[in-house]
């Protein structure tokens, strides 16, 4: 077992919550993930995503969770940490939402909640992987102090991998 403390699954920042995801959540969830253009998942394979996420968080003590605006009470996306390309040690950040949601601050917003839960945890640092042509996502984090580390190649196209030291 690690030697870190478990993450917060339960942030609130002015305008966000980020909690921990409900089976109710699978129907955004699916809209969401079908804005990548790249069809649509059915509802059941997201309720299973979903009961996978739950068990890696189990397993791991970290979580990517889902987005909630505070006013409103729409799910707008998720924000988190994930292994992904990198360790448990040393996980991503990641995050995604709605284009609808895009360029208000969202994204920054619920990503430093989630920085400040992984200091919490007693990480001493976190990466993040995007591709090239992302810029509005690119922002968020260099606003968030992560620097450029590397570039890779994937089979969509170039990656740049960013890291930042906790404090």
């Amino acid at each position: 077992m690690s030697t870190y403390e478990t993450m917060s699954f339960h942030l609130e920042t002015e305008r966000l919550i980020l909690r921990p995801w409900a089976e109710s959540d699978a129907a955004e969830f699916c809209a969401l993930l079908s804005e990548r253009g790249k069809g649509t998942p059915t509802v059941e394979r997201i309720r299973s995503s979903i009961a996978e996420l739950l068990a890696a968080t189990e397993r791991t003590g970290i979580a990517l969770l889902p987005i909630q605006r505070r006013d409103e009470g729409d799910f707008i996306g998720y924000c988190g940490l994930i292994i992904g390309r990198s360790t448990l040690e040393e996980p991503e950040i990641a995050y995604e939402l709605f284009q609808r949601a895009h360029g208000r601050g969202y994204a920054t917003e619920a990503a430093g909640a989630v920085l400040d839960a992984a200091v919490a945890t007693g990480r001493t640092r976190l990466w993040s992987t995007v591709g090239v042509w992302n810029t509005p996502s690119l922002r968020v984090l260099e606003k968030l102090g992560f620097e450029r580390d590397h570039l890779s190649t994937e089979e969509n196209g170039e990656v740049v991998w960013l890291t930042r030291s906790l404090p």
